[in-house]
């Protein structure tokens, strides 16, 4: 206890270990839905060049490192894992939109860490983040946070493509004869999950998310009796060896970002080499920005709510807990999953007397071990995950209250950054449109004087982008 009190300092910040255990365990209860979430999503990336196991593994690897850094070197109780929000800008966006393979984008991800590490120890950090306008900043998260929910929507087959709208409900109709039961059977099994994730939530259950994915997953597999031959074949497609996971991170993902993360001659068959240059400073730009801002964010709101910020407002240790999120996210891409960013949900963690580092401890130790559980995540269905995806999205959309709607200079770049996240399926595409339209609505308004710098810089690479790219 001596060697932990030195360390961690827990009983001279007023907790006890039982209570740091207690608050480790109630972290990860509530954020042990990125295993799950995260392979499904990956798992999607064209041409099945990364499998479910092998991004499960990442994940988890991923999760404990993060999560240990940020509890040894700035003693706070909070926990990281790959950011909601990044992953699906790295699978819907760099995979599917622009053609780059899984290889590739973490290359991305790699040089967003090394970036993101510059940025914290040279102190420029503080300055990119002044250079986004407040109204676009405010607004990200409310942005991601609608492409994540539209995402849960798409891939639980609640929202469809329609020719003439674009996208549309599905029928939930059984007499019309044009739906199936099969169909709809996993739509309900969403909904039913999402109404036990906010029920639960509040009566302010801990690892509310977590049970509404465990809870959607039983209905799913009960359901499942009613629904003719959805059982045949089942047994034969499962394997409850653990090592198999691990087999599949060691081939798939980890080191991929090395031996074929270079290799962009798949894109460069339809593309320029202009392009591509454009297209890695742009995207790594976003994949920074992103993660930056969500970092801060979560930093400053996980903190505040545990009473931990020190007397002048500020995160304790918050250059440490920065560079330990940038290390994490390097470490991420040689494992083969997105940026790792820390996680709001720490708060639960927090809000049950979590004060030190030894709480993030304990929730990587449990990352650790969920290592080994991979056979049973993988009976999760999807659209138990669309559920969380779903809630995840809406939690994100609180920073939406403090955007003036009334003043027109910081609602128009506030409501396009947000908006075209979703409509474009693309983050990056959402902050240049705010970026820009801040820039514009400025200068022809007189008030160009009052742009900074950065800002000009930024507007002009993501002006680049869509002249060259597009």
């Amino acid at each position: 206890m001596s060697f932990l009190e030195k360390i961690f300092h827990i009983k001279e910040s007023g907790s006890t270990m039982k209570t740091e255990a207690l608050a480790g365990l109630t972290t990860f209860m509530t954020m042990a839905y990125i295993l799950m979430v995260n392979s499904g999503m990956f798992a999607e990336i064209p041409g099945g060049e990364v499998s479910y196991n092998a991004i499960y593994i990442a994940t988890a690897i991923s999760a404990c490192i993060g999560t240990v850094l940020i509890g040894l070197m700035a003693n706070l109780p909070l926990a990281q894992a790959s950011a909601m929000g990044s992953n699906a800008f790295f699978v819907y966006t760099v995979c599917f939109g622009f053609g780059l393979s899984y290889a590739n984008a973490l290359v991305l991800i790699l040089i967003d860490g090394i970036l993101f590490i510059l940025l914290t120890v040279t102190g420029l950090r503080k300055k990119i983040f002044e250079a986004i306008p407040a109204s676009v900043r405010v607004s990200i998260p409310a942005g991601v946070g609608l492409f994540i929910a539209f995402i849960g929507l798409k891939d639980s087959g609640i929202v469809v493509a329609d020719p003439s709208t674009f996208v549309s409900l599905a029928s939930f109709n059984l007499l019309s004869g044009n739906t199936a039961w099969k169909d709809i059977m996993p739509m309900l099994v969403t909904l039913c999950a999402l109404t036990v994730i906010a029920v639960l939530t509040c009566r302010r259950v801990k690892g509310a998310v977590l049970w509404g994915i465990l809870g959607g997953t039983v209905l799913y597999y009960i359901l499942g009796f009613t629904v003719p031959g959805f059982y045949d074949g089942f047994t034969e497609n499962l394997n409850f060896n653990p090592l198999t996971a691990f087999g599949d991170f060691g081939t798939q993902a980890f080191g991929r970002v090395f031996t074929d993360g270079f290799d962009f001659s798949r894109y460069l068959a339809d593309h320029s080499k202009t392009e591509l240059v454009v297209l890695i400073t742009t995207t790594a730009l976003a994949f920074c920005l992103v993660d930056m801002f969500d970092t801060i964010g979560t930093l400053y709101g996980a903190c505040a709510r545990g009473n931990l910020l020190t007397e002048e407002g500020e995160v304790p240790n918050m250059d440490k807990a920065m560079l330990a999120d940038a290390i994490a996210t390097t470490c991420g891409a040689v494992c083969g999953t997105s940026t790792v960013s820390s996680y709001v949900e720490a708060s639960t963690g927090i809000a049950e007397g979590g004060k030190t580092g030894m709480a993030a401890m304990v929730t990587g130790a449990l990352f650790f071990i969920s290592m080994f559980l991979s056979p049973i995540a993988m009976l999760v269905p999807g659209c138990a995950t669309a559920a969380a995806l779903i809630y995840v999205g809406i939690m994100m959309m609180n920073c939406a209250r403090s955007i003036d709607w009334l003043k027109t200079e910081d609602a128009v770049p506030a409501f396009l950054t947000l908006a075209m996240m979703p409509m474009t399926y693309n983050i990056s595409y959402g902050i240049a449109f705010g970026v820009i339209s801040y820039v514009l609505i400025n200068v022809f308004t007189g008030k160009a004087v009052s742009i900074k710098a950065g800002t000009w810089v930024i507007a002009a690479l993501f002006s680049v982008m869509f002249f060259v790219t597009h």
